[in-house]
Parts: structure tokens; sequence; C-alpha cells
């Protein structure tokens, strides 16, 4: 029996100091890479003060937020990308993570995922979780069919099959795109208890 309790209370603690020492460690981590960025360069000037390099990297990214935010900035990008969409093999990768980065865009016009989606697949009774990514008309001989193109991951975010389903059998959770990349990025562990379809909601 005194076995059995300290197994369980072993257990316990493990449960709840495996994501704190799992947080504390990707942060960490986070901080020396980003660090990493600017660290030699102050090196160079005899400059050793820990914190300082990722600092100034986060600086540097916010910078290069406002600047391409602004006119000119905007202009220089995109001779940046039309420079790189004529790169072979570079191309396909920039255009892939900037798919990918655009998902999480805190800009609602240019968000690649437009909505979270509950889709029957692969099977009937079966659902997937997924992203609308956009919509689109199939013109049959006699009338028109409202498709919606819907992304559903199969492996990690940037991995999955791509669904042309009807309007009317995408179920709409009130999940935010944010949430929903959460969910699959967790596999399934942040998943709500209760979801709701949005339009039986509003109801």
């Amino acid at each position: 029996m005194l076995r059995g309790w300290v197994s369980k209370k072993f257990m316990s603690g493990c449960v709840i100091l495996l994501p704190i020492a799992i947080t504390f460690y990707v942060t960490w981590w986070f901080i020396q890479f980003v660090d990493g960025f600017f660290s030699p360069l102050y090196a160079q000037l005899g400059i050793d003060i820990f914190g300082l390099g990722f600092v100034t990297s986060i600086l540097f990214i916010f910078g290069v937020g406002v600047f391409v935010s602004s006119w000119v900035g905007a202009n220089i990008l995109s001779v940046g990308e039309w420079i790189i969409k004529r790169m072979p093999l570079i191309r396909h990768i920039y255009s892939a993570s900037k798919q990918i980065s655009a998902a999480i865009s805190p800009d609602q016009n240019t968000q690649a995922f437009k909505e979270v989606a509950i889709v029957r697949h692969p099977r009937i009774g079966e659902y997937a979780f997924g992203f609308i990514t956009s919509s689109l008309v199939l013109q049959h001989d006699t009338k028109e069919e409202e498709l919606c193109s819907v992304y559903v991951p199969t492996n990690h975010l940037y991995i999955g099959d791509i669904v042309l389903l009807n309007t009317k059998d995408i179920i709409r959770p009130n999940l935010s795109v944010r949430e929903g990349i959460e969910i699959v990025l967790s596999g399934g562990m942040t998943m709500p208890q209760r979801i709701y379809p949005v339009e039986e909601r509003v109801r």
C-alpha cells in the first residue's frame, strides 16, 4: 500500500512539473537561439552582457515589422520576393514558409487560414480537424456548387491534405484559427471538452 501511495504521489509530481519544465526549457532554448544572432557581433566588440543579443534581436524583429508596414518597406519586400520567386529551389521553400507564417498573421486580410473547420474525413462517421483556406465555385452543366478548400493536417502543421467540400458539409466550430493551430500542434491535447457549431450557438 505504501509503495502504491509513493508511486501515485511521484507521478502526480511529474504531471505537475513536466509542463513547467518543458515551458522553461523551450523558453531558455528560444532565448539562447535568438540571443545567438547578435551575440557574436557584441563579442567582437568586447561586450559580454548576457541577454543583450536577445534584446537586440527582439528590437530588430520589431523594427523590421514597422519598416515593412511602411510604403518604402513594402516595395523593397516586393522586389525581394520577386527575386526569390525566380530562384528554382528557394522559391518553393519560401512560398511554403510564407504560407505557414501567413496562417498566424495578425493581419486578417492576409491570413492564410480563414476559419477552423470540422469535416467528415476520411470516411463517413469520422471527423477531421482542418482550416478553410479559400472558397470557389464548381461549374456543373446546369448548376453551380459552392465549395470550400479545407486544409486537413495529417502530421505536422505544414503536411496535410487539400479537401474540396460543399459549404453545407463543413462544420464551423466556435474556435479561432490560433486555437485551432494550438490543437493541431499539441496533438489534440488542448481540445476543449465541448465545442459548438457557430450557426447553432448564434441561434
